[in-house]
């Protein structure tokens, strides 16, 4: 590679960008989009190039889903999921909190993991102080149980969705490849939680009697419109499922399904367009033009050669690290700018290294990223909003806490993982 002025340009915009998501100490969209304008003004790409680059298929399915969750939670449709799932327990804290992490996984995979959470754990607080015990423990599960749960499909998690759309593989692909160790995975997190927590969740039969007071129909806020969408989101779902066999796009589907229920709801566009997180898709913008940059610029083909050249190539050897360097980055990053970075990267090592099947590498990218963004409480945006809800209710998760806890099971799930892939792919 020859270091010549746009790649030093590029490069250093790319680690400053970089340095500055991770410090947290600006706005991360922000950033994103002085890195992106700081390339265009320095001429590295033109405006046409950059927007070429922008993933329209990835930014078109978070809308739609964005759409479709934001008129769905109004419902109260969640909320009562999290009260009948503590009931069937009989009010015992500790099937509870598995529950409510099933409830977590299962709600994550089919929308996303962070509206989950923002869903889920007002609601488990409520059930926490009417068993008079710490909520931790069951913010702490929630967390792992989110990102263990939107690695199943192709809609779960943001990294999924970027490598869905950069690859074309399918709502049905993701899920027939990673169900099977996600659910290794959920069950035996789950066992060692349920050890690790056994002391900790104990309550009186009083306490018990009171969630089982609890009516979960008061919960539905409004039948009507829990009907057109649980029939939108369904079509949806379906949608995924065979988007592939109608030749239609993820966010043609997603954006479908929106119109649809935007149209039998009769709610005001201009209110469910405020359910939609816009700083995050502008944050998505600007890293595809960033990563386009490295990647007009040759970057991106320099480091896919080093990488080639490390593992010679071998399957085996380039999907585990792949897996484990995902893994432990995104414990530490946030796994979205690292797997915008990643997915040219090995699209590059598949060209060079004439590997024609990559989908070990793209499965090994997924689970890693993200079940990596269990490790730390900075990991995933998911465990950030965990994190910020239980300060409003004046409770403190610390970083060395949950990575106490958090990380040796995120190490425990990337075994898992690792084993996976080389009886499914390399035997």
């Amino acid at each position: 590679m020859i270091l010549n002025a746009p790649v030093i340009i590029t490069i250093v915009i790319f680690f400053l960008t970089y340095g500055l998501i991770i410090s947290e100490k600006i706005n991360r969209t922000v950033v994103a989009l002085i890195g992106a304008s700081l390339i265009l003004f320095a001429n590295v790409i033109n405006q046409e190039q950059a927007i070429q680059y922008i993933d329209f298929n990835t930014i078109g399915l978070l809308i739609g889903m964005m759409i479709i969750v934001g008129i769905t939670r109004r419902t109260g449709v969640f909320e009562y999921m999290a009260i009948k799932a503590a009931k069937l327990t009989k009010g015992d804290p500790l099937l509870i909190m598995v529950a409510l992490a099933a409830v977590t996984a299962i709600t994550s995979a089919l929308l996303d993991n962070v509206t989950t959470v923002l869903l889920i754990v007002p609601v488990t607080f409520s059930i926490c102080y009417e068993l008079e015990i710490d909520p931790v423990p069951f913010l702490i599960s929630q967390v792992i149980a989110s990102n263990i749960g939107g690695t199943a499909t192709l809609i779960g998690d943001p990294p999924n969705i970027m490598i869905g759309s950069a690859t074309g593989l399918s709502f049905m692909d993701f899920a027939s490849n990673l169900i099977v160790p996600i659910l290794v995975i959920f069950i035996v997190t789950m066992l060692i939680l349920r050890f690790v927590y056994r002391k900790d969740l104990i309550t009186s039969e009083l306490s018990k009697s009171r969630i089982m007071e609890l009516r979960e129909v008061e919960a539905i806020k409004d039948y009507a419109l829990l009907k057109k969408s649980l029939l939108a989101l369904a079509l949806t779902i379906l949608g995924f499922i065979i988007h592939k066999m109608l030749h239609l796009e993820p966010a043609t589907v997603a954006l479908g399904g929106a119109s649809l229920l935007m149209f039998i709801s009769k709610e005001e566009p201009e209110d469910i367009l405020l359910a939609v997180e816009w700083p995050t898709l502008f944050f998505f913008a600007g890293l595809f033009i960033i990563i386009g940059a490295l990647d007009h610029v040759g970057v991106i083909e320099w480091v896919a050669r080093e990488s080639i050249e490390a593992t010679g190539g071998a399957l085996v050897a380039t999907s585990m690290l792949i897996l484990w360097l995902s893994a432990i980055a995104s414990s530490f990053i946030d796994n979205i700018p690292f797997v915008a970075t990643m997915i040219p990267l090995i699209q590059k090592m598949g060209q060079i290294g004439g590997i024609e099947n990559l989908r070990p590498f793209w499965w090994a990218l997924s689970l890693g990223a993200c079940l990596g963004g269990n490790g730390t409480l900075i990991g995933a945006s998911a465990n950030v909003i965990v994190a910020g809800l239980a300060e409003k209710n004046g409770i403190v998760i610390t970083f060395r806490g949950f990575m106490k806890i958090a990380f040796p099971l995120m190490i425990l799930s990337i075994i898992i993982s690792s084993v996976y892939i080389f009886l499914a792919y390399m035997i």
